[in-house]
């Protein structure tokens, strides 16, 4: 979870009433955050010849992102106290009435489709309030933007640069402008060689590196404002004294970019003149049909089951008081009425983590108080625990390969693709294995479809080990799947490996038939199959595939209900193979699905 370092004496004068740590500590606890550290009795350092004030470090729950700034935590505890009413979030247009504009060029979806913004106006920052405002920009870019992947957030001093606004994506060498802090007018290419080696800004260049285009946006004067996500112009940099705020974003999320603006705006609009007013921008993007005005700050509507809250919380409360609760908690709700079961909840838009009315029903076990809840037994809701059925079969698979004094290894569950193919003697076509879109090594390039790689290079980091070694395992491979929603499938499967001075053939095939055996299914013979009754069970049919040396090998089929199916293979390894993981030894191999068995 993130902490937060805020000022003790500032947070306290906000919130109008001084706390002892252990109250301070009480309180978050109601509230569901907690207070990691006061420094307060802690050495602090010397700036400026001043000792450094006293600070509080809070934790802050991953899905809160409005309380990752200063101002955010004070309002809600005070809203949470009822010592503040809600705010009242408003969009106003500015006094000429013609709302500034944001261009998008269509070469933007090649490199970051997405733009938004908003208006601060007559701003009165303090140092602390600019300070936290920077700060909350960089909790941002690193949490819910994912290190600015997703959203990059630039803030400008709108005295200094003139609207119609334009958002284009132009070659490098065409982008040319002085970088926050710099003296020196750079295109895009040299700002990449400059900022290479930056601890800062180096971390951001890969973003956009190997783009042809590069983001940039403009004002009606082609003066560069910004080129996201790395860098905004030295031209319109905010300092202390900036009244009007000019906030612009770029993304790949759409989802993700209006949360972040309407974050931004919703904590530092208290500062304007005429507090939580927002000027809006239109977003003028015509060729995605993504033309609108931002930020769009109308509550959510939502509905939660009075039944389910009381449920889960072993209340008995009525729907108006549930709607009192939620009140504490930044809501706006009242009962419904067209049904008494149904709470109208409205969210606003700093909340973008409730999702479901779950989240509603904590936020009412919250503002209950979680020390007030009714105290239940557990022996109410006890329940027994079942493994799956694919589990429960593993596990016995496990036990009796076990016994027959074989020793279970735990590979990893991605390898290389020459080692699932290639290595094997094996081609691959494509529609089969998942592969990781930017793997960062090349040994997890894809995810298995067999457990014969794990195995085998088990067997080579121990080979040192005396002979015979007879390793096994039972895990899930996977496999592409268009007609699942995810795409992919995940297969259980049994798979067994002698490495010994002989070929190992008749344990593995031993080894077969025991695991078989303890699963019941009955060993088909010739003659059994000659009589042309389609018998349960299983039989093996010699195979010629390059993994295995000819004439050693052997699928295992499978009839079960009448139905037949090949369920695996077994036999010795071919040389090509045991060269290219290293071992010496001949080795024998077993691989079934445990997946038809269930």
């Amino acid at each position: 979870m993130p902490t937060i370092s805020v000022d003790k004496a500032e947070l306290y004068k906000a919130l109008g009433q001084e706390y002892t740590t252990a109250e301070f500590e009480e309180l978050c606890f109601e509230f569901g955050i907690e207070l990691d550290e006061d420094t307060s009795n802690s050495e602090r350092p010397i700036i400026n010849g001043k000792q450094a004030p006293a600070e509080l470090k809070i934790e802050i729950p991953a899905n809160r992102y409005d309380m990752l700034c200063f101002e955010g935590i004070a309002l809600m505890l005070n809203i949470f106290r009822e010592k503040t009413p809600l705010p009242n979030y408003r969009l106003v247009a500015p006094k000429s009435g013609e709302i500034q504009t944001i261009t998008v060029h269509p070469d933007t979806l090649k490199v970051r489709p997405y733009v938004s913004g908003a208006i601060l106006r007559n701003v009165k920052f303090t140092q602390e309030a600019y300070d936290s405002f920077i700060s909350l920009q960089d909790k941002l870019h690193q949490n819910l933007a994912r290190n600015r992947t997703l959203v990059a957030i630039g803030t400008h001093d709108l005295d200094t640069i003139k609207g119609p606004f334009t958002y284009e994506a132009l070659p490098p060498k065409d982008i040319k402008f002085k970088p926050l802090n710099q003296t020196k007018e750079m295109n895009a290419e040299e700002m990449m060689q400059f900022y290479e080696n930056d601890k800062h800004l180096g971390k951001y260049l890969h973003i956009i590196r190997d783009k042809p285009v590069y983001p940039v946006i403009y004002d009606s004067q082609r003066i560069v404002c910004s080129m996201p996500p790395i860098i905004n112009g030295d031209h319109s940099k905010i300092t202390l004294k900036t009244t009007n705020i000019f906030i612009e974003m770029t993304g790949t999320d759409r989802t993700k970019l209006e949360i972040v603006n309407n974050i931004i705006v919703s904590m530092f609009s208290q500062y304007c003149s005429e507090p939580f007013t927002i000027e809006p921008l239109k977003i003028i993007s015509e060729h995605n049909g993504l033309t609108r005005q931002t930020p769009d700050l109308s509550p959510r509507l939502a509905e939660a089951e009075v039944d389910y809250i009381n449920n889960c919380c072993g209340l008995q409360e009525t729907p108006e008081r549930i709607c009192q609760l939620l009140t504490k908690m930044c809501y706006t709700a009242k009962p419904s009425s067209k049904d008494k079961n149904i709470i109208e909840v409205s969210v606003p838009p700093t909340r973008a983590d409730v999702l479901h009315q779950c989240d509603i029903m904590e936020d009412v076990a919250i503002a209950y108080g979680f020390n007030n809840l009714p105290r239940t037994s557990p022996n109410k809701a006890s329940t027994i625990a079942q493994p799956l059925m694919v589990n429960k079969l593993g596990d016995i698979v496990r036990q009796e390969t076990a016994m027959a004094g074989w020793s279970e290894v735990m590979p990893l569950i991605l390898c290389s693709h020459d080692e699932n193919f290639g290595w094997l003697n094996r081609k691959d076509d494509g529609t089969t294995a998942v592969r990781l879109a930017n793997p960062k090594t090349a040994e997890y390039q894809v995810v298995r479809t067999s457990l014969l790689p794990g195995l085998l290079k088990t067997i080579r980091e121990n080979k040192k080990h005396s002979v015979p070694i007879k390793v096994f395992e039972v895990s899930d491979v996977a496999f592409k799947d268009e007609s699942l929603e995810r795409k992919s499938r995940n297969e259980r499967h049994f798979a067994a490996a002698w490495y010994g001075k002989t070929s190992g053939f008749e344990v593995v095939h031993g080894l077969l038939d025991r695991v078989l055996l303890m699963l019941k299914t009955a060993f088909i013979t010739h003659e059994e199959g000659l009589e042309g009754k389609k018998v349960d069970g299983y039989w093996i049919e010699e195979i010629d595939e390059p993994t295995f040396f000819a004439g050693h090998a052997a699928a295992i089929y499978l009839r079960v209900d009448g139905k037949a199916q090949r369920i695996g293979e077994f036999g010795i390894l071919h040389p090509t193979v045991l060269d290219k993981f290293e071992l010496r030894y001949p080795v024998s191999t077993l691989e079934i699905n445990l997946e038809v068995f269930l």
